[in-house]
């Protein structure tokens, strides 16, 4: 992996001049004797006032994913992450869901570059989608760095991606914004925070991070960085409020190597198979040293995790040993009590490789009787039904299910309520802002802060385009600017809106009828048909009387139509629309979609 040098962008901590003590006493002398030879001044001038510091959230704000924050400070701006969000069961055929970019290209000609918090999806997945039509440099740590590598050799955008690798403890100056890089915990290594500074005041953005006192990798949050930096002032302070409504303090990700410990023994003898997010390398590392531990031979299934994987091992982030891994294609030449399996699917998603293996639609795994399946995830809000789908056919097929409700197969990666106090108290923010949830989890965060003395005047609940004004004096939010969703479905992005997603809905409630008709060109009269077409509303054959009665509605539509001289293409279709319409509400309680289809002959 090829790496910018970034020397002339990233500032080292200046160490103090033994002398400067005695610098500053000369100095103070012989300021005295200026002021006793100086006339005083009749008029000082007056301070120029500072402009405020605008954070304007473009994604994450009353919702889970698509997180992207806009910073903008005298006449500069920053951005800080790009993520996208995965469509829930209203969006129908949608892929993934992006910010709307607009607002970031009205001014992109004052956007310095991105810094990205983390390698999670909803911090860089609409990366790709954002350098299609704007190529801003892009600072990051070391295996974000990577992960972000990989979705733009996917795009096909890497030879002209300006990516710049950043080591916590390193400031990137971009423009009038100096941003400083602080490590934290979280469910993937290299996480930041960010100190953004300005002559306004510093603001720390927390990004995703939960405390964690045992880490895999055993680098602990720099708890003594954000003390520093609350000794000097910190101005406002943004924080993840995904799990604000959790008392408690989150797990050690330590905890789940050991159930991974028991039931690895408890499965001796049969194959284990392990679904889990693709981008919890810490995770997968203690999946693969228990493997090692029973002479088990690990394979991989699923792209992003293959993907994640080949990164992590490439930069040093997995330790796998020689003769460990093997291809999917392979582990069907190994005893089964001697393999692991390490997939995707964790969230039951209808594509997933576990969702296929389930439903005997993998070409390398078949589920057998006697299977250990460990799913070591939580369901993201909305997921449930499609995990317990997937647990229930599992089951079926006669495999033991092992999942998080059940045993501590899984911790989040996110703070909770006791980690999300602590905080404030090591940061002692004037100002605070939640981000990152739905309303539920930002009303709670802004209830802990009101806990912790922070005033109700000084924390502020905002939307996706809100711009908040910060400065010493206030807060505030007066105005805001485009935001919103952009619908990514297979090739085309924005093609499909609020529109197609109610017609795709419509679909899906209550089907299609299509009405094709021949008309002569000349007179109007009906050359052939009508001819009625069902997907998804009544089965044809057995319905065949009701066939007949739109039939005879649509002639009807037609013949009023020629009695008065109704030419008009667009007319006779509204009229046998609503016609057909009608007259199925009225049969059968149902409206399904009415396309009615006029040929000329």
């Amino acid at each position: 992996m090829s790496e910018k040098n970034v020397k002339k962008d990233v500032k080292k901590p200046v160490k103090q001049n033994k002398n400067f003590k005695n610098v500053k006493n000369k100095t103070q002398k012989q300021s005295k004797t200026v002021k006793q030879n100086t006339k005083p001044k009749s008029k000082q001038k007056p301070k120029q006032t500072k402009p405020p510091i605008k954070i304007i959230p473009l994604g994450g704000l009353l919702e889970i994913g698509k997180n992207i924050t806009l910073y903008e400070y005298d006449g500069d701006m920053i951005l800080v992450d790009c993520g996208m969000a995965f469509p829930d069961e209203e969006m129908p055929g949608i892929d993934i869901v992006i910010p709307d970019f607009s607002y970031i290209l009205e001014n992109k000609d004052k956007i310095k570059g991105m810094v990205v918090t983390h390698g999670h999806e909803d911090h860089i997945g609409a990366i790709p989608y954002l350098l299609r039509d704007f190529n801003l440099p892009i600072y990051a740590t070391r295996l974000t760095v990577g992960l972000i590598e990989g979705k733009l050799k996917e795009h096909r955008l890497l030879e002209s991606a300006k990516l710049n690798t950043v080591n916590p403890g390193d400031v990137v100056k971009l423009g009038k914004f100096d941003v400083e890089f602080i490590h934290v915990n979280h469910s993937i290594p290299d996480a930041a925070a960010f100190a953004i500074k300005t002559n306004a005041g510093t603001v720390v953005h927390m990004g995703d991070f939960k405390i964690d006192t045992t880490p895999i990798d055993d680098n602990v949050i720099d708890f003594g960085r954000f003390a520093e930096l609350s000794k000097k002032g910190v101005l406002a302070m943004l924080s993840d409020s995904t799990n604000a409504e959790r008392p408690g303090y989150t797990s050690s990700e330590k905890l789940v190597g050991g159930s991974f410990s028991h039931f690895f023994k408890k499965a001796e003898g049969r194959r284990i198979i392990v679904a889990t997010f693709s981008s919890n390398i810490h995770r997968i590392q203690q999946i693969i040293d228990e493997a090692v531990r029973c002479n088990r031979k690990v394979a991989i299934s699923g792209r992003s995790m293959l993907n994640v994987v080949n990164v992590a091992e490439e930069l040093g982030y997995l330790n796998v040993p020689k003769n460990v891994l093997t291809p999917i294609e392979t582990i069907k030449n190994f005893p089964p009590e001697q393999t692991v399996i390490i997939t995707t699917g964790s969230q039951g998603e209808p594509l997933s490789a576990l969702h296929r293996m389930a439903f005997s639609d993998h070409r390398q795994v078949a589920i057998m009787p006697g299977d250990m399946i460990i799913i070591s995830a939580t369901p993201i809000p909305g997921n449930e039904k499609f995990v317990d789908k997937v647990v229930n056919e599992l089951m079926r097929r006669g495999a033991e299910v092992v999942y998080e409700r059940m045993y501590d197969v899984h911790v989040s990666g996110h703070a909770c309520q006791e980690e999300l106090k602590l905080m404030m108290s090591i940061v002692k923010p004037k100002y605070f802002i939640p981000v990152h949830g739905e309303q539920k989890h930002l009303i709670k965060h802004k209830m802990l802060a009101e806990e912790m003395g922070i005033p109700s005047e000084n924390i502020l609940l905002g939307v996706n385009g809100a711009v908040f004004e910060v400065s010493k004096k206030s807060i505030k939010w007066n105005e805001t600017v485009t935001a919103g969703r952009v619908f990514v479905d297979g090739l085309g992005v924005g093609d499909v809106g609020s529109i197609v997603l109610r017609d795709r809905k419509h679909l899906s409630d209550n089907g299609i009828i299509v009405v094709a008709v021949s008309l002569d060109r000349l007179t109007r009269e009906v050359v052939s048909g009508p001819d009625i077409l069902s997907r998804g509303f009544v089965y044809v054959k057995e319905s065949e009387d009701l066939m007949n009665e739109i039939k005879e509605v649509v002639c009807d539509v037609l013949e009023r139509c020629y009695i008065h001289n109704v030419r008009d293409w667009t007319t006779i279709k509204t009229k046998i629309k609503d016609g057909v319409s009608r007259f199925l509400f009225t049969k059968t309680k149902r409206s399904p979609m009415v396309l009615p289809i006029l040929m000329e002959v």
